[in-house]
Parts: C-alpha cells; structure tokens; sequence
C-alpha cells in the first residue's frame, strides 16, 4: 500500500532528526531468466527465481504475458520468498513471458521479461518413404523432414542398420539445418536404406524416420557435370554480438566438387575462423561488427564452378551505457534524470513508476531516454525504472527518488567551531545545514547584523566570504538558516594570525661526496600558532628515522635546519623546506649539486689488435657533476695477477678523448682491458671487462733463462734451462734450439726440442770425454721463426766414474747396537771431476742381497752404523762415488756388536748428606747370560733449576759428590758395559740441607 504525501513528510522529519535515513525502496539482487523446461520430464515443478531487498521488506507478485498470476491456485503455483514454482507445468497454459514485480511502501519495481519455453520432439509419421533411384555418379538429396517439435535439433543418418551411421566426408553432407542427407555422387556403395534420426539437445530424446531406399537405376552411368549448390545460407542473416554463427554450404556434382569461402571485399579471414566438415561449415566464434559482410561459397570441379553469397548483419541488445542513480532531492526543486544504452539497432526508451507506465503531463517529459520533473512535491517519490529497448531485447534500470521536506539542521553538517586565517587573505565561512527547500540564510557578527560591502559578500550557497582579512575582523559570526518548516542558528569564531615568513631559506650548494652540510630554514611566525616543519627531498617526504644516518633536523623551536652527513651522489638533488601552521604554509626550495668521482666508462670495445697492440675505444659514463680529467687503461691476462695498468698512446689520455693505443703487449696471449676514468674529486669505479682478445703471433724475443748443465752418465753432455713462460712464446708451435761445442771448437751442433715445457736435453756420444769443458746456448723458435738464443755458458761433460777401491777397511764394534767404519781415501784424478762421497754396504748372516747403505759426503773417511742388532755379526765394505755413478767396492771385513747393557737398574738407592757432601750406595747389577758385563757405573746429577746433566763415573756401588746443597739436587745411576749403559736407577731428589735433612734417606 503506498503512503500519503502527508505520511511521506512526517517520515522525513523523523528521519532528519534521528540522524539516519529509515527507508529504502526495492532493489532487485536476482531477477528471472529464460528457461526451457523439457516435456515428460521427471521434475514436475520450475522455479523462476526473484529476489530484492528493501525497507520495509517487498512483497512479491508475478505476471504472465501481462496478466496477474492467481497466486490462491496452490496446485499450480507456489511463492517461495520471491521465487515462483510451477506446479507441473504444461505447455498450453503455462508457455510465455513472466515479470516479478516487488512492492514495499516506498514504490514497486518490475523485473525483466523471462520466457519459458517447453521442449519436446514428437515421433515421424509411421508411413513409408518411397524408394529414390538415380544413376550412378548423379547427385542425390534425402529428405528428412522432422517431425512436430520445440527446442534446438541434431541430425544424423543410419545407413541400413543401427549402428552404422553416415560418415560425413568431402562426397556426403548432413545439414543441421534442415536435416537432409546431400550426396554429392552416388557410387554402388551407397545403395542401401537410409534413416534419419533426430535428436533433441535439450532434452536428449532420439526419433528415428521410416527407411528412404536408395536404388541404381539400370539406364547408364551420370556424366560429367558442374557443381550445383544444394546447401546454402541466407541471402541476409542477422548474427547477435558475441554469438557463434555457423554457415552451411555444400553442392552436388561430377566429380566430387571441393568447397571454398571467401569474403567478398577481399579482406583475409581472422585467425579465429574455423573450416569445419571438410569445408562443408565456415564458424564464426565470438561474432563482432567487423565480422559483418558478405560471405561466399565456391564450389569447383573439373566441369565448372558455382558461387553462393550472402550478407552478415550485426545486432545487438540494449547495453547500459548509464544508468540512473538513487536521488533524494527537496521539495519544488527540479529534477533530471538520464539513462544511455548502446545497442543495435538503436534503443528507444520509456519509463516506469512503480511499476506502471509513467504518466506525462507539463511539468513531467522525457526526451531521449532523459527523464525531467520540475517543481517536485511529495508525491512525486517512487521507485522509478528506466527501460532501454529494440527488437532484439530490452534491458532495465532501477532507482529510488525521495522527494523530502525538512527544516534546517545543522547536526549533520555543523559550521566549524574555529577558523584562523592570517592578515591579508580571504576567507569564506561556511554555511550548509540540511534543509528542504533550499533556506534563506543570514549573517550577524556578534550581535550585529551583516550587510555586503567592497570586502563582505554573501555567497549562493548561504555562505560568507571575506577578503582581504585585517585584525579588526576577529569574533564569533552566526549564521541563521530559514525555511516554511523552521528555522537554526550556527556559529563560526574566527581568528586573525600574522603571517608566516621565512627568514632564512636555504641555498643552493655545491659540494663533494663525503662533506657534511646544513641547510638553513628558519622562520618569523605568529605566537598564536604552533609551527611544524617538514623537508621534501625530489618531490618525497624526508623520513628522518629510515635515513638517520645521514638526515638530521637541527635548531631551535622557530628553526628547521637540515644537517646532511657524509654526503653521497645520491643526494644530489632539490630538497624543499615546507613550514605549516594551522591557517597557512609557506615553503623555500634549493638545489644540492653532489659532486663525486665518475662512473664506470661504457663500452669498452676493442676496435683493432696487433702483436703488441690493442685500439680500444669506449663511451663516457656518468661524470657524476664534476668533469672527467683523464682517463687511464688497466689490462688482465691468465698469467697476470689481477689488473695491471697497461702503457698507451698518448701516455696520458685526457677527459675528452675515449680512445687509446694500449703497447708493449706479448703477442699470442689473451688480453681483457677495462678503462678507469678521474676527475678533480678521484678516480672512479672501473669499466666492465672488454671482451677477451689474443694478440697476433710473432717470432719469440725472449730465450731462455739460467741455462747450465753437467752431470749425467759416462759419454753424455746434460744442459739445462728454465722453460719460457707461457705468455712470452709469441705463437704456437714454440720450441727450443740447443746448440753446443766442445771449448776451441768453432762449429756448433745444434738440436730441435719441439716441448716448451721441456728443461733439459742429453747429449749421448761415445767420443765425449768425461768432465771436458762445452760451450752451450739455447735458443727459441715457433710458428713464425726464430727467436733469440741465450748467451754462451760453459759446461762440464758426465765424469767419469770411479775405477779404484778404498783401501785400508776396518770395522769396530763400538756397541750393542752400533758399529764404526774407517778407510783410507782413494787416489783421484781430473777425469773423475767432483768427489761426491762414499757410500758404505752392510748386512749380517751372509744376506748381501738385503744389505743397507748409508752414505758420507765428501773426504769423510769414517761412517758409523747405528740401529744394529746386539750381539751379531755384521759385513762390511765401501765404495766411491761421483756424479757419473759409484765405484768399484773394497774388500769386505766385519765386526760384531756387544750384547745388550743390563736391563736390571741399580736398587736400593741410599744416600746421606752433609752441607758439602752426598754420600751414595746401591746394589751392584748382575749382567744375564745375554747382556754384557759390567765394567762400573755411571752417577748422573743435577740441579733441579738447571737442565745441564754432570757425570761421575766409578768402578764401585758407591760414590762421594762434593756438593754445596744449597738447593734440591736430581740424582740417577746407571750400570756401564761395552754394549752401552744399562737401565737407570728411580730419580732421587736431595733436598737443600737443613738442620731437619741430615739424615740418611733411601
């Protein structure tokens, strides 16, 4: 039931002043959409669905092809909130178009238009098909005929019997149009019966048609004859925007013609065109205006062709462009309204009021689609819908007018309570309560009422503006608002500030990385305001925690000065000083040049190479505010360590140029270059790498190094040098020449040693004499030629080796475990060169094969052998021994060691002291039947501070040590044998003597 205009404004008062706005009208949140509901289906009810929201909340009804639903007929129909549910729907009664409309106090709205459609597939007509004879290589259509039905169709056809169905090919065709079979030749192998089955998508029922025969007639074969186009398209078909459009074409003829398509302005097709059914089906996918135009079907064979045509045209339904909007406007205002939609063709529009026909009269007209009502009442409110249509559909728009009527209030939109503004300004006070109609407002300063003057004037919104501020303007201005429902008062105070200036703004600077600066910003302001200063540094907010370790605010309260410590390039730029009061803002802008050492340079290329040279170029990088002053070449190889500054031409390379010659390379190795470049601030990060080059080969220019030799066997000359270096051979292929002579000799005899890394060569020759003198050089050689030798050095030949035995052989036993070896030395001569040493053989029980050695430098004529075995004899014998290999050796003599030293210690220990004596006794040691005997003992003493061990030996079990026993005294005994000492006794200590220590002790 709808309100009065009397209720409405009551309502409306009583919204104002709860502060909220109670009501809403209906807004649909789902509206019904086209349905197909299938005959015999097992569900024997539909729902269209509806659903708003509103306040109060709607109610439902619903219409059918514009005629109310009874709602009171259960068994039918049931409302389910909004929904609607069709009680076994039958199509006689219940086929159409439904509308929901949802009503609550506020106004009606009416949903769009859905079709319920029924569909089903009747069964053929059970009478036979009459048999189709023609001749072999003719043409052939049959007919399929569907029988009553709704909803979309699909065909096939059984050829004789089920299961086996048509295969469609470039000869045979099944039209999902019509339903027909097209054969485009008949061979004997289609004779037989055909049977068309129809299919229902919707509902997935199958009929099938009574059998066609297909015979051959007996009267010949079909000649040869030109495509004829059975299957074609409309000469005009509408296609919907986004739809899929599918185009049939398909012809009879001998041979078999073959089916093309083209548009017919030329234009290629776009790539999401799809050629179906061996072409028999151009598929327009996502159908768009520029996919209009004429098509054509070319069907061709070798007897002729034939063309098909016809015209796409594009349509579109109704699409919102604008839609209108929920208005709440004030009494005898106007109102416009407009709504847009795209479409094709063109939408027309209307307009519903709560769900009816809007009625037109003087102060309410529509033209094109926008809606205007001018002095609007109470009355007027609704719900009103805009409905955008053409014959392809329509679309609708919702929304709500609220007409209100209200006396003014300032609680939702209160005048502030304070205003500052500074000397000189303008200011405008505002005053904008809510309030229907419009009110008329006036001005008091105090209890003074506001006229208009040159300074003071009244705005169209009820405001009040005042230009060019002064002191005398301070107070408290009330504004009263007035209308036919009621009247309201508020108030503004307005305070007048001095303004806020600048008094030392910062400059701009120019300094270096590193440096630490200030930038001043100090100011003059009123006492009244609180001040707040903030910096700017490229347009973004300084943030003094996150860069604190640079940015710092200094000064005092009227100074915002901004310290910037160690300086980077990155700070180069304009920093703004932004100082804010609460009535105005006032700012002051410098920029800070950072100056820095350059940039890495660009593009280091390599433009030319030689043997010792490399062209590089490159490009200036950033110089970072302070000019380039030169630039230097750093130069790397796998044999350098790290980077090394290479020499170039010029020698010094200034700021403008990016060129150099680098010089002095070693051909054949592999170079990288990278370029640094100064200025006045340093220099700067180098330059990637150059890619790597290797310079050209060239004859070696460097020999050889610390050549020698001699050594070797009888009859060979040994040389020796240090290889060249890897990056000083010059090209591949290197080797070395070796050339050599005898001393007085004027020919060389040269060799070729082809490794580099090779150190020495021999020289093998009967008819060399041992240890003469040689003349050696050695030079280098590779692809390219030969390089220098080194300068001539003398070397000796192999010596000879020794011829004579030593003579004078003797071996002593010095111990268990050790034997002594003495000669006399051998007769030397010139040929034997250098004396190396002797070399003594020893082994015991016979086994000379497992004999040990050991060797003396020199003229030493003795060796001593240790690690021996106790009590065994041991064979001898000694030989010479030079550079050329060892002599002959001397007769073999022998010796056997001592038997072991006794393993039993000296016992029982005792001792006595007085203040310069220790007396000492033990028990004597008894050698077994394997030790030596003894032959006396041995007392070794120290003190305990000191590490020097002193000896007293005796042939008795007692000893007298004339000491001073000043301090602690380390004692031990040992049995003495002609194998060695014996084991020692326990280490004694003898404290430094005491009145107390006098005693004897053991």
């Amino acid at each position: 039931m709808m309100l009065s205009w009397k209720q409405l404004i009551l309502l409306s008062f009583i919204g104002c002043l709860r502060g909220e706005l109670l009501l809403q009208g209906p807004v649909f949140i789902r509206e019904p959409s086209n349905s197909i509901f299938p005959v015999g289906s097992e569900d024997k009810k539909i729902t269209l669905n509806c659903e708003a929201r509103g306040n109060p909340s709607p109610h439902y009804r619903w219409q059918l092809n514009g005629s109310d639903i009874n709602l009171n007929m259960e068994y039918r129909y049931k409302l389910n909130g909004g929904n609607l549910v069709v009680i076994n729907p039958n199509r006689n009664w219940d086929t159409g178009s439904y509308q929901c409309f949802a009503t609550n106090s506020l106004g009606t709205i009416v949903s769009r238009e859905a079709k319920l459609q029924f569909a089903y597939l009747e069964n053929f007509k059970t009478k036979m098909r009459s048999t189709v004879s023609v001749r072999e290589g003719q043409g052939v259509v049959l007919l399929c005929g569907p029988p009553p039905h709704s909803g979309e169709l699909s065909y096939a056809w059984i050829f004789n019997e089920y299961p086996s169905f048509v295969e469609e090919d470039s000869r045979r065709f099944v039209s999902q149009e019509t339903g027909h079979l097209y054969i485009a030749k008949v061979e004997p192998s289609d004779v037989g019966n055909y049977t068309c089955v129809v299919t229902s998508t919707v509902t997935n029922a199958r009929v099938l048609g009574s059998p066609t025969p297909l015979v051959l007639r007996s009267d010949g074969v079909m000649g040869e004859y030109e495509p004829k186009i059975e299957v074609q398209f409309p000469e005009t078909l509408p296609a919907a925007k986004g739809a899929t459009v599918k185009l049939e074409c398909f012809a009879l003829g001998n041979p078999v013609p073959q089916i093309n398509w083209r548009r017919s302005d030329g234009l290629p097709f776009s790539s999401k065109i799809k050629l179906r059914k061996f072409n028999g089906v151009l598929e327009i996918p996502n159908f768009q205006q520029e996919d209009t135009g004429s098509y054509e079907c070319i069907a061709e064979n070798s007897r002729g062709r034939n063309v098909a045509r016809g015209r796409l045209t594009y349509y579109a339904k109704p699409h919102w462009i604008q839609l209108i909007k929920d208005v709440e406007i004030a009494v005898e205002d106007s109102l416009f309204w407009e709504c847009r939609a795209s479409g094709k063709p063109k939408p027309s529009y209307r307009w519903l009021k709560n769900g009816e026909a809007l009625v037109l009269e003087e102060r309410i007209q529509i033209e094109n689609g926008a809606l205007t009502i001018s002095n609007l009442n109470v009355t007027d409110s609704g719900m009103f819908q805009c409905i955008a249509e053409n014959k392809h559909g329509l679309v609708y728009s919702s929304a709500e007018l609220k007409v209100v009527a209200s006396a003014p209030d300032f609680s939702k939109t209160p005048m502030k309570k304070l205003i500052q503004v500074q000397v000189g300004s303008m200011v405008s006070l505002d005053c904008k309560p809510r309030a229907s109609p419009k009110p008329l407002c006036s001005w008091k300063k105090g209890d003074m009422i506001i006229q208009e003057n040159e300074r003071i004037s009244f705005l169209k919104d009820g405001g009040l503006k005042i230009a060019n501020v002064t002191k005398a303007d301070v107070g408290t201005y009330t504004c009263t608002a007035e209308n036919q429902f009621g009247k309201a008062n508020g108030t503004t105070h307005l305070v007048v500030t001095e303004p806020t200036r600048i008094t030392l703004a910062p400059s701009n600077m120019d300094v270096s990385v590193g440096e630490s600066v200030i930038l001043p910003c100090q100011v003059q302001h009123d006492p009244l305001l609180d001040i707040m200063f903030t910096w700017y540094f490229n347009g973004a907010l300084t943030d003094f925690k996150k860069d604190g370790s640079h940015f710092e605010k200094v000064g005092g309260s009227s100074s915002g000065d901004l310290m910037i410590r160690n300086i980077q390039l990155k700070h180069s730029g304009k920093y703004v000083c932004m100082v804010q009061t609460g009535v105005d803002s006032v700012s002051s802008a410098a920029d800070l040049i950072v100056r820095g050492s350059p940039g890495p340079p660009e593009n280091v290329k390599v433009d030319e190479i030689t043997d010792t040279t490399a062209q590089l170029s490159w490009k200036e990088g950033t110089d970072n505010h302070s000019p380039v002053i030169s630039y230097s070449v750093q130069a790397r190889t796998p044999f350098s360590v790290g980077w090394q500054t290479a020499t170039t031409v010029p020698e010094v390379i200034d700021g403008k140029t990016h060129t150099a010659t680098v010089v002095e390379l070693n051909p054949w190795v592999e170079y990288e270059f990278r370029v640094v470049a100064s200025n006045k601030i340093g220099g700067g990060e180098p330059s990637l790498p150059s890619e790597k080059v290797r310079t050209e080969e060239a004859v070696p220019e460097v020999p050889p190094s610390e050549v020698s030799g001699g050594g070797g066997s009888r009859s060979e000359l040994v040389i020796t040098w240090d290889p060249v270096p890897e990056e000083l051979q010059n090209g591949e292929g290197f080797g070395y020449v070796v050339a050599f002579r005898p001393l007085g000799v004027t020919n060389w005899i040269q060799t070729v040693v082809t490794s580099p890394d090779t150190p020495r060569y021999v020289f093998r020759n009967e008819s060399i004499m041992p240890f003469s003198l040689y003349e050696v050089k050695v030079g280098v050689y590779n692809n390219k030629g030969e390089g220098p030798f080194s300068p001539v050095t003398t070397v000796f030949s192999a010596e000879e080796e020794p011829t004579i035995a030593p003579s004078q052989v003797s071996a002593n036993s010095l111990s268990s475990s050790e034997i002594e070896v003495s000669w006399n030395t051998i007769p030397w001569k010139l040929s034997n060169g250098h004396l190396l040493g002797y070399e003594v053989r020893y082994w015991n029980n016979g086994e000379e094969e497992s004999s040990s050695k050991v060797k003396v430098a020199g003229n030493e004529t003795s060796a001593r052998l240790r690690g021996l075995k106790s009590n065994l004899a041991y064979y001898t014998a000694v030989r010479a021994y030079n550079s050329a290999g060892a002599g002959p050796f001397s007769t073999t003599v022998n010796a056997t060691t001592k038997k072991t030293p006794p393993s039993q210690p000296p016992g029982n220990v005792v001792w006595n002291a007085t203040d310069t004596k220790v007396l000492l006794n033990w028990e004597q040691v008894k050698a077994t039947e394997n030790e030596s005997e003894v032959t006396g003992y041995k007392v070794f003493y120290r003190t305990s501070s000191q590490n020097n061990v002193q000896v007293l030996n005796t042939n008795k079990t007692s000893a007298e040590l004339l000491l001073p026993i000043k301090e602690d005294y380390i004692i031990e005994v040992k049995a003495t044998t002609d194998g060695g000492d014996g084991a020692s006794s326990e280490q004694i200590r003898i404290p430094r003597i005491t009145n107390e220590t006098k005693t004897p002790r053991d």
